[in-house]
């Protein structure tokens, strides 16, 4: 059955006990004022004890109690001009569960009627609450995106879409009526403004009862009617019609910054071919897909769920979820992400997670949650918004009275440049300045494998100065591979032939890594009789009449008696170089002989050095931190010149971590996310790398799903090309009002001006912080 994004979800760590977890999915927002509102309005419901708007994600969470209801939340969503949505079957196939923008016009509240729009699979099983009256009154109405809402409407035949064409065509007719019948002029375009000023001041209204008096809606109202009373219609309706197209395009260009969560959903086919219980396969819903089912998923097709495969070749391309360039070959026992696309050979795969739970269902869900975590300087905005917009008004409120009372100035003069300076300190350019660039930096991430959770941990990436690895299974491939064959009595040949052949019935990391050797050296496992495993030693068996031995040095020692001076000193240059050694040895007692000596390693990835070295050109100090051999560390540390700590307990990696805090250093641990679970909860920055795993993307604060190196060095280049988006888009909205506020009181500027000013500040922080969403070599 599948989980309802309405649902509430059981607790978790920062809820207050007792209360629980509810999300809804909101459209209409497209600015952080949009995301107050909100959050003003609910916060002071009893019962609430917390509340989260992800403006970017479109989504609503609330930590309740049991007497607070959906329907309540509902309808005071609903009442400030924005809509909870109603999900579709899941939120990887259903296109209906995303939020596409309706901007703060809010077209779920404007008047202006729309069509109902309801087109969800309601063949399903409803686990939840929804109140469906209250949907079918008030209709769905989804929006606009850059192209198209999810239900493929263009942005004009959303309401906001109408309510803005409706207010410049009733403008135009004011405009042409006017010059043609000179005394109507007055009337037309106070009738034009008014189609476009009445649902902006219901929400001012609206507003101002749940907490927020001092919104855009409620300065451009004011603004309005006083350019009104100074007899300005004709500017008053143009302001009008401008402020609303200013916010359809606010509302496009906050609908690009969800493309990246949007793009991810997309990326799980709806169906899937299920193997039935007869061999037969049929096409069935992708979220009806439940753990265990045996589906087939042929050459071009996306894999449409977690999985592992059964049986089949192939090569499946990983980069819409890891951002991997190159495709990976897949038989069986390897695993599959939902979402990656089969390239060549027929796979048969057992489902391993439900929809609501696949890779991507949990990526989107994280890039989600992150987005409603705030980082410090983004609250340190919210804060300065709060003072900033009653300031301007108090100064809106001096300019209008000082100079006439004072020097003597035109009272209709200086109330006009007071009304431009309302509309001049709209907080929304200021407000959204920052979580438009976490967002779209949050998004950047997730869309390179890069999984970040929250802008707190984005600010703070920026800034590590130490990076600390764990060395298996991250700075390494955490499997050992054959790096040297030593023939001895044998040719390489024989012995590696001989060697796979024990190795065939065995599941030990070092018979692994014989048998990869032998597949890339193309030679074939020889037939061993009476193979078997003795346990601690090795594996032996026979061969032609012959016992046949393949183990370590100690129990081959035990085997032969001793060895050969040359065979020791190949042993111990091997173990100097950090490599496991195995013997493999013919026969037993006195005629035994060494046929050859392996050395094992467990090697770098391919781009450790690559990625330490790029950490070390931006400045930032890399070691590593191990439990494994001195001689094992020391030699891979050689290689990728990075300090080397060995031998260490989970506490010591924790004390380790502790002394480079304490001496002012800000350290991410980069770890597989359980054994350095210690040390990844001391770092400032945990940050797991794991393909995927749930404890890659629920144990730290960042995942990096290539499992690549290098992608901790690029995770730390977003942060910074984030904070220094940030940066620029603060200079930006505050440098444009500053600008135009000296412009108004200096009476350069007016009305027009103003709310252009307003609107083109808005416009351009947003689509600066889309920058981050561009592909970076």
């Amino acid at each position: 059955m599948r989980q309802d994004k309405h649902a509430s979800t059981p607790l978790r760590p920062g809820e207050a006990e007792g209360f629980r977890r509810t999300r809804y999915r909101v459209a209409g927002m497209d600015c952080g004022s949009c995301a107050a509102k909100i959050e003003r309005a609910l916060m002071p419901l009893p019962g609430v004890a917390q509340v989260g708007v992800s403006v970017t994600a479109g989504t609503l969470t609330v930590d309740h109690g049991p007497k607070v209801g959906r329907a309540q939340i509902v309808r005071i969503v609903d009442a400030l001009g924005f809509t909870v949505l109603e999900d579709g079957p899941n939120p990887t196939t259903s296109p209906a569960t995303v939020v596409s923008s309706c901007g703060c016009s809010g077209s779920c509240a404007d008047g202006v009627p729309r069509a109902a729009s309801h087109d969800h699979d309601h063949d399903h099983d409803h686990d939840h609450d929804h109140d469906h009256d209250h949907d079918h009154e008030h209709g769905h109405d989804h929006g606009a995106s850059p192209v198209g809402d999810v239900e493929g409407r263009r942005w004009w035949r959303s309401g906001r879409g109408m309510l803005t064409l409706g207010c410049g065509a009733a403008l135009a007719v004011a405009y042409g009526l006017g010059l043609v019948f000179p005394p109507l002029a007055d009337g037309l375009f106070i009738a034009a403004m008014l189609i476009g000023l009445l649902p902006i001041a219901r929400r001012a209204f609206t507003s101002a009862r749940y907490g927020s008096p001092f919104s855009i809606e409620t300065l451009m109202t004011v603004a309005a009617l006083g350019a009104v009373a100074l007899g300005a219609v004709e500017e008053a309706a143009a302001v009008v019609f401008l402020f609303l197209v200013g916010e359809a395009l606010e509302g496009l260009a906050a609908g690009r910054a969800r493309a990246g969560i949007r793009a991810l959903s997309a990326l799980v086919p709806k169906t899937a071919q299920r193997e039935g219980a007869d061999g037969g396969v049929r096409e069935v819903l992708a979220d009806r897909l439940a753990i265990g089912d045996v589906i087939v998923v042929r050459p071009g097709d996306r894999v449409p769920a977690d999985g592992l495969v059964l049986s089949g070749n192939g090569e499946v391309d990983e980069a819409p979820v890891t951002g991997e360039s190159l495709p990976k070959a897949k038989a069986a026992g390897d695993g599959l992400f939902a979402g990656t696309i089969n390239g060549i050979g027929l796979l048969r795969v057992r489902v391993t997670a439900a929809a609501a739970d696949n890779t991507i269902a949990r990526v989107v869900r994280l890039v989600e949650e992150a987005t409603e975590s705030k980082a410090p300087i983004a609250r340190f905005i919210d804060r300065f918004a709060r003072l900033y917009t009653p300031a301007v008004i108090a100064a809106a409120l001096a300019v209008a009275v000082l100079p006439p009372m004072v020097l003597g100035g035109a009272w209709e003069t200086w109330i006009y440049r007071a009304l431009a300076l309302l509309l001049i300190g709209c907080p929304c350019a200021l407000v959204i300045s920052t979580p438009a660039a976490i967002a779209a930096g949050l998004s950047a991430g997730a869309r390179r494998g890069l999984l970040i959770k929250g802008g707190a941990v984005l600010e703070i990436l920026g800034k590590v100065t130490t990076v600390a690895f764990d060395k298996t299974g991250t700075l390494t491939r955490g499997e050992p591979v054959v790096t040297d064959l030593q023939a001895r009595a044998l040719s390489a040949g024989e012995a590696l032939a001989l060697a796979a052949g024990l190795a065939e019935g065995s599941s030990h990391p070092v018979s692994r890594a014989i048998l990869a050797r032998a597949r890339l050296d193309a030679i074939l496992p020889r037939r061993i009789d009476d193979a078997g495993t003795r346990a601690g030693e090795g594996l032996d068996g026979t061969v032609d009449g012959e016992a046949l031995f393949l183990g370590s040095p100690k129990a081959a020692r035990r085997r032969m008696g001793g060895f050969e001076d040359d065979v020791d000193g190949a042993i111990l240059a091997l173990e100097q170089a950090g490599k496991t050694v195995s013997l493999l040895v013919l026969g037993e007692g006195a005629t035994a002989r060494v046929g050859a000596v392996f050395g094992l390693r467990d090697e770098p990835r391919p781009d450790a050095g690559e990625g330490v070295a790029a950490l070390k050109a931006a400045g930032v100090e890399a070691m590593m931190l191990t439990g494994d051999t001195p001689h094992a560390a020391r030699a891979l540390g050689q290689g990728l010149d990075i300090a080397v700590h060995a031998g260490l307990m989970p506490e010591d990696k924790l004390r380790l971590v502790r002394e480079r805090q304490n001496r002012g250093a800000l350290v991410a641990v980069v770890g597989d996310g359980i054994n350095d679970a210690p040390a990844l909860a001391a770092a400032d920055v945990g940050i797991a790398m794991g393909g995927g795993t749930d404890v890659a993307l629920e144990t730290a604060d960042a995942a990096i799903l290539r499992s690549r190196v290098g992608d901790v060095a690029a995770m730390i280049d977003l942060s910074k090309r984030t904070l220094a988006i940030i940066h620029q888009n603060v200079a930006i909205a505050l440098g444009l009002k500053a600008l135009f506020l000296v412009t108004t009181v200096a009476g350069l500027t007016g009305l027009w001006p103003a709310i252009l000013a307003d609107t083109g500040a808005t416009v351009l922080v947003t689509a600066n912080a889309l920058r981050l969403l561009r592909r970076r070599r």
